[in-house]
């Protein structure tokens, strides 16, 4: 397009110049000559061009052609390679057909010819079977068991011809297994073998043949069995071999993967034809690798700004720091939890100012730890001191940091202030201890008339003692004996009693969860006999079962005790209402691995699939009278000490109530 050529030169440069007007005596035989003979000049190259890449064409095609013969030549002969090694092994599956008729023949015993078949087939995988046929056809013995169509009709058709042959006999393929039958003598059986031709190709076929060629067994009706890297192209070399015999009408046939180029060797060609266009190529490729470059490097820029805003956007506190422990790296969010400036922080090394002085000597250890330890991701809580001077508790992460070699350069923190978690978390044990005591008052209170009636017996027991002390005191000569006995009685009632009141004001008592080693088969006993009577005051029979020694847990006795009494209690009530399904009601205590485990397990109605989803929540209660606290403070209890509180059905009816707690360290890790 001349218009749109003449627009794109630029100002200041000289466009083409315009051919001169035409008449006779605008061009002159000299400038004519000229001009043929600069466009001849300008030829010359081309023409020089063009005569070697057709010469390189032709030099080119010749190699081909040659390389063409040698690859025929060469495919030819592992074609024949191939064919020996396929007919040596069929070779030796005959051979050893043979040698198990002659065998036979001579009266080895079938469990021998068996084991020798048994070792063939383990050490020639493409022997799929063994079979050994009777004179009658019936099959006599089968390596692996099992019999065969196709192997029997084969067998019963030798037998039938009557014919012993020297060599093995061998049927028609189907899906690529071929029997191999071998008569052991006139009046005797046969024996065949089945023959895999897919696993044979896969077995005594070399990597280097099957990297190069496909390998295919073909009849008239198509492949039997073939091994092939990948897909076979229409118009590549392959070469025929009759495989008969052995099998009657198969050809072994051999083809390379790809069709041969139709110029093989165009390094040279290409070499030249690159260097025609190297100098367009070389500007595209330059102009595109700084188009890239431009657009790398804003994308890093874009990258780099959202990663700080990322950071800076951050509330949890990130520091970096090397392996000495100077600091690297610090976010807004770090600096605002230690109350500095990345100014004042970075670069900075150990002691750090926000280090709490009082463990001054503990973070210096923990420093050198990380710095002489492994690169291993570490978890701890510590305290800082702003730069105002408040204290806050934090919990630090500590990652290896490991820069672009995979080098350990230092370590990563990430800080988050657990300040008023910990404080809330004190809030909320101070309260589950408010809410045991509350439902160690409510046990109480239900408790007392049970009291009161377990009281009276001793009290009425003293009263009695007495009035009989006083009656003896009457007598003129009262009997010392009589009389020590009866205060002996005394002072043993009123024991009791004081035993039951000491055990009611432990159990209310406030104070302090304390963890100590305990037997839980003692509390049991104690809970029972602290419900013994509510027991009886509704016909439930209790009892516990210790199965074998258990190892001690740290609990509190009192709290523990109280999960107990509730548990029992729950129990005690549910057998109350009918139908109930037995009176008894027992306690068992047990180890389950690393915990033990504590079964309340009655004979109640059980509970509903609408109570269980929300049995553990507070205000739930399938008491009329009930407030739904007891199992919340039970598995507040249990969660304090590391357990857990789950139920399930009890066979035969009931529930069955779990306390899991964990053993004492020492138990543990003996």
């Amino acid at each position: 397009m001349p218009e749109a050529q003449g627009a794109a030169i630029q100002p200041g440069r000289q466009g083409p110049a315009s051919p001169p007007p035409a008449g006779p005596d605008v061009w002159s035989v000299p400038e004519f000559l000229g001009a043929r003979r600069l466009d001849v000049l300008a030829l010359i190259p081309l023409v020089a061009i063009v005569a070697l890449v057709a010469l390189v064409a032709v030099l080119v095609f010749l190699v081909a052609q040659a390389d063409a013969g040698r690859a025929r030549a060469k495919l030819a002969t592992d074609a024949l390679w191939v064919e020996q090694t396929l007919r040596f092994q069929m070779a030796v599956d005959e051979d050893f057909l043979v040698r198990l008729a002659l065998e036979a023949a001579g009266g080895t015993p079938q469990p021998v010819l068996t084991a020798r078949g048994r070792m063939h087939v383990a050490a020639n995988p493409e022997t799929l079977a063994l079979r050994w046929y009777g004179p009658d056809g019936g099959l006599v013995a089968a390596v692996p068991e099992g019999g065969g169509a196709a192997e029997a009709a084969l067998a019963a058709r030798l037998l039938a011809s009557g014919a012993v042959t020297s060599r093995p006999v061998y049927g028609a393929v189907e899906n690529g297994v071929v029997p191999v039958a071998q008569r052991v003598s006139a009046t005797g059986g046969v024996v065949v073998a089945s023959v895999s031709l897919p696993m044979m190709l896969d077995r005594h076929i070399p990597w280097w043949i099957a990297e190069q060629y496909g390998v295919r067994l073909t009849d008239t009706a198509g492949t039997l069995a073939e091994r092939t890297r990948r897909p076979i192209d229409a118009a590549a070399p392959r070469h025929s071999i009759s495989f008969e015999p052995p099998l009657v009408g198969t050809t072994l046939e051999i083809m390379a993967y790809d069709a041969p180029a139709a110029f093989g060797n165009t390094t040279l060609l290409a070499a030249i034809l690159a260097l025609s266009v190297f100098a367009i190529l070389a500007l595209a490729a330059l102009h595109r690798n700084a188009d890239r470059r431009r657009l790398a490097e804003e994308r890093l820029r874009a990258e780099m700004a959202f990663r700080r805003a990322m950071e800076e956007s951050l509330t949890v506190g990130l520091r970096a720091k090397d392996s000495r422990g100077r600091i690297l790296y610090v976010n807004a969010a770090f600096c605002k939890l230690v109350g500095s400036t990345p100014e004042a922080l970075i670069g900075r090394d150990p002691p750090m100012p926000y280090w709490a002085p009082d463990a001054l000597e503990e973070t210096l250890a923990r420093q050198r730890q990380l710095a002489e330890g492994q690169a291993l991701p570490q978890a701890f809580e510590t305290r800082f001191v702003r730069s105002d001077g408040a204290e806050i508790e934090v919990q630090v992460y500590e990652a290896p940091l490991i820069d672009a070699g995979g080098r350990h350069r230092g370590w990563m923190g990430s800080i988050i202030d657990i300040t008023e978690a910990k404080r809330a978390a004190r809030i909320a044990r101070a309260q589950d201890e408010s809410l045991a005591r509350t439902g160690r008052l409510v046990t109480l209170g239900e408790m007392a008339s049970t009291l009161a009636h377990e009281l009276n017996q001793p009290l009425a027991a003293i009263a009695s003692y007495a009035a009989g002390g006083l009656n003896l005191f009457e007598q003129e000569r009262p009997d010392p004996a009589m009389l020590r006995s009866a205060f002996e009685k005394m002072a043993a009632q009123a024991r009791r009693a004081g035993l039951i009141i000491r055990r009611v004001q432990d159990f209310v008592k406030k104070r302090t969860p304390q963890l100590a080693p305990l037997d839980l088969a003692e509390v049991v006993g104690e809970a029972l006999a602290l419900m013994a009577a509510n027991a009886r005051e509704r016909r439930v029979k209790l009892s516990s079962h210790v199965e074998g020694p258990i190892p001690q847990v740290m609990a509190d006795r009192i709290l523990i005790e109280q999960v107990l009494v509730n548990l029992i209690r729950n129990g005690i009530e549910a057998m109350a209402d009918e139908p109930r399904h037995g009176n008894d009601l027992t306690v068992r205590v047990g180890q389950a691995g690393g915990a033990v485990v504590l079964d309340v397990m009655d004979r109640g109605h059980g509970i509903s699939d609408a109570v269980a989803a929300r049995l553990f929540d507070p205000f739930t209660s399938t008491k009329s009278q009930g407030m739904g606290m007891g199992l919340n403070i039970c598995r507040s209890i249990v969660e304090l000490h590391h357990g857990s509180l789950g139920h399930a059905p009890r066979p035969g009816g009931g529930t069955v109530f779990s306390v899991t707690l964990p053993l004492a360290p020492e138990k543990v890790f003996a």
